[in-house]
């Protein structure tokens, strides 16, 4: 099957919808594949929405630390939102066409947070550093206005790279069945449809993505040396290991989102079959924002005694609210 085309004088056709391919599960396993994916997107949308409202509402996590991460909640929202819903249309009813608007947003919107959830990251990596390493003059370095604009360069960061890249892909010539073979639209997967020479945007978006992954990964690199080399100072080994605790869920979430996203947009012509590529995509789709949520949480206590508060605020309330009414 392939995607609606629209015939112009000279044999031309211009694509007016895709075909996603999505996955090649039929039957009970489609079902259950679908009923999985649901109930990990409920925990992605559960998960990372309590991690912004109880960073939000609670004065004791007001500091840059849980500020980073209430932000990369968003992103994790806002990403899986971008490609969930239409991978669980696919699933239940087959509906497989996207127009060529849908396409083109959804693509936009994926280079846009994975670019935001890159530069987060590093700048999560900086402020354990200035925690540690500077403990003294953490309050100056990493003031309300220097974590706002660090927040907001992240967001913005992928600005200019989401449009100039859409932009130009989707004005190129599309030709053949138009099936786009995954599960979202995403660059390497739509690229192949073009009838077009595209080895200088090839070249192009491999440096974008390149410098979009590194400079935030050298970041990280950098500031964990230097955290390292701070712990290595703490004479005992309880201080070291409370040190390095306040670091251990950051370490986890970059191990995630690099190996899995370094896999498929560094190695774009790497030796993978197709469903291996769409199961490494699905891992940092749905997989990473499920867990962080998971892992900040468990690994943190101050999140965890936030939750409880929060939770003994409401309690509370609706008693009021109940014995107010009785009365």
């Amino acid at each position: 099957m392939g995607a609606v085309e629209e015939m112009k004088p000279g044999n031309q056709t211009v694509a007016t919808h895709f075909f996603l391919l999505g996955f090649a599960f039929q039957g009970k396993m489609q079902l259950l594949f679908f009923t999985l994916i649901s109930v990990m997107f409920l925990a992605i949308l559960l998960g990372n929405s309590l991690i912004v409202v109880v960073t939000t509402i609670d004065p004791v996590l007001h500091v840059p630390m849980y500020y980073f991460l209430k932000n990369l909640a968003l992103t994790e929202i806002c990403y899986s939102l971008t490609i969930v819903p239409r991978m669980l249309v696919i699933l239940l009813v087959e509906r497989k066409i996207i127009s060529f608007t849908a396409c083109a947003s959804q693509l936009g919107c994926v280079i846009l947070f994975v670019t935001c959830e890159c530069f987060l990251l590093g700048a999560m990596a900086y402020d354990r550093q200035v925690a540690i390493c500077h403990p003294l003059h953490y309050a100056t370095m990493m003031n309300r206005d220097r974590c706002f604009k660090m927040a907001v360069g992240s967001w913005l960061s992928g600005v200019p790279v989401a449009l100039g890249f859409t932009a130009w892909l989707f004005t190129l010539p599309f030709c053949g069945s138009n099936t786009v073979d995954h599960f979202f639209c995403d660059v390497s997967p739509v690229l192949k449809l073009v009838c077009a020479d595209t080895a200088l945007f090839e070249l192009l978006i491999f440096i974008a993505i390149v410098i979009i992954v590194m400079i935030p990964f050298s970041l990280i690199a950098i500031s964990y040396l230097h955290i390292i080399h701070a712990v290595l100072q703490i004479p005992s080994a309880v201080g070291q290991r409370r040190a390095f605790s306040t670091c251990a869920a950051h370490l986890v979430v970059v191990t995630l989102f690099y190996s899995t996203t370094g896999i498929i947009h560094l190695r774009p012509k790497s030796s993978l079959s197709s469903n291996m590529k769409k199961m490494v995509c699905l891992s940092y789709t749905v997989v990473t924002p499920m867990l962080n949520p998971i892992i900040y949480s468990l690994r943190n206590q101050e999140v965890k005694q936030s939750l409880r508060r929060c939770i003994d605020k409401w309690l509370l309330r609706k008693q009021m609210a109940i014995i107010s009414l009785s009365r």
